[in-house]
């Protein structure tokens, strides 16, 4: 396969699979694109590799620098911005799940805690307020996990998932 060929399908990949986490498509196509270049692009280069409108490379760029994982880069001599995506992929992990956590996790417990406040004393209020709690207690964990990925580096956590996984 030529290199042209794979960093297409990469991106083609890259986009679809994003869909399955809640990710839009061509975000994650312009990001996939960005990557795989390895270099700065154009607001420009972006449309025309992926043959998209200029506000929807310009959405999309501007979701990609909020999220951490690209920022905008000058160049001497030209007035474009250009754009470049982070590499270190334990970074990359780590502002992904920062993101998600934030835009998911949060909202949820923040939702259940109010949930759980129930003024009627009857044994349905009782299951109900017992089910929240539950539920807040298994999302806490997971938003306790995330700030462990977040804060660690890389070696600390793949040594706990591979004792978990032993």
């Amino acid at each position: 396969m030529k290199l042209s060929e794979a960093k297409e399908k990469y991106i083609q990949t890259w986009g679809t699979l994003a869909t399955n986490w809640g990710i839009n498509r061509t975000m994650a196509q312009v990001h996939a694109l960005l990557l795989a270049e390895g270099r700065p692009l154009s607001t420009d280069e972006v449309m025309e590799a992926l043959q998209i409108s200029r506000g929807n490379a310009n959405m999309n760029l501007r979701n990609l620098i909020e999220w951490g994982i690209v920022r905008k880069e000058l160049v001497k001599g030209d007035r474009k911005e250009y754009f470049f995506a982070e590499r270190d992929q334990w970074f990359l992990f780590k502002q992904l799940v920062k993101e998600r956590k934030k835009r998911e996790i949060e909202p949820v417990l923040n939702s259940i805690s109010e949930l759980k406040h129930v003024d009627e004393d009857t044994e349905e209020a009782r299951q109900f307020t017992a089910l929240m709690t539950e539920m807040e207690n298994v999302t806490g964990k997971v938003f306790n996990i995330m700030d462990l990925a977040i804060k660690s580096d890389d070696h600390w956590l793949v040594g706990k998932i591979t004792n978990l996984l032993k």
